[in-house]
């Protein structure tokens, strides 16, 4: 069982992941790893000397080709149960969720095929019992207009 909780804020040493709901001219911004048939929200683990910022902007990069945007963070969530990244469905790991607007792209540089622009949320997620989470939690605190269409 997968269990996520969203804090608002939390030790800087316990942000291992970054998450970032990105939107383009009111549009989701999705990503499809080249080994997967899902999709996903951008992000990853951060990097050593990183802060937890200079991943999410870096993975935005990297995941989806961002040139111009706007980041900011949303909250502090975590994670507890067997995942794909946490063997140890005991742990509790936890990372930072970030609202990008985008208003530009460029090329991607990662392991991501491709970027999907939609004006509805994906059905087929690589993180389904995540992901939606996130989305809705972000909504629920508000941030920016650009989730004001989430239903």
């Amino acid at each position: 069982m997968i269990e996520v909780k969203f804090y608002d804020g939390a030790a800087d040493d316990l942000l291992k992941f970054a998450v970032i709901i990105a939107r383009q001219d009111g549009k989701w911004i999705f990503c499809k790893h080249k080994q997967r048939d899902t999709y996903e929200l951008p992000g990853g683990h951060r990097e050593c000397g990183e802060t937890i910022l200079e991943a999410a902007r870096r993975e935005l990069q990297e995941e989806t080709g961002a040139i111009d945007f706007t980041i900011e963070p949303v909250c502090v969530y975590s994670v507890k149960g067997k995942t794909r990244v946490n063997p140890n469905e005991e742990e509790e790991t936890y990372g930072m969720l970030f609202a990008a607007e985008v208003f530009s792209l460029g090329e991607i540089h990662s392991e991501m095929e491709k970027i999907i622009l939609t004006d509805k949320l994906v059905d087929r997620w690589t993180y389904p019992l995540i992901q939606p989470k996130l989305i809705a939690e972000a909504q629920r605190r508000g941030y920016g207009c650009v989730f004001s269409d989430y239903v």
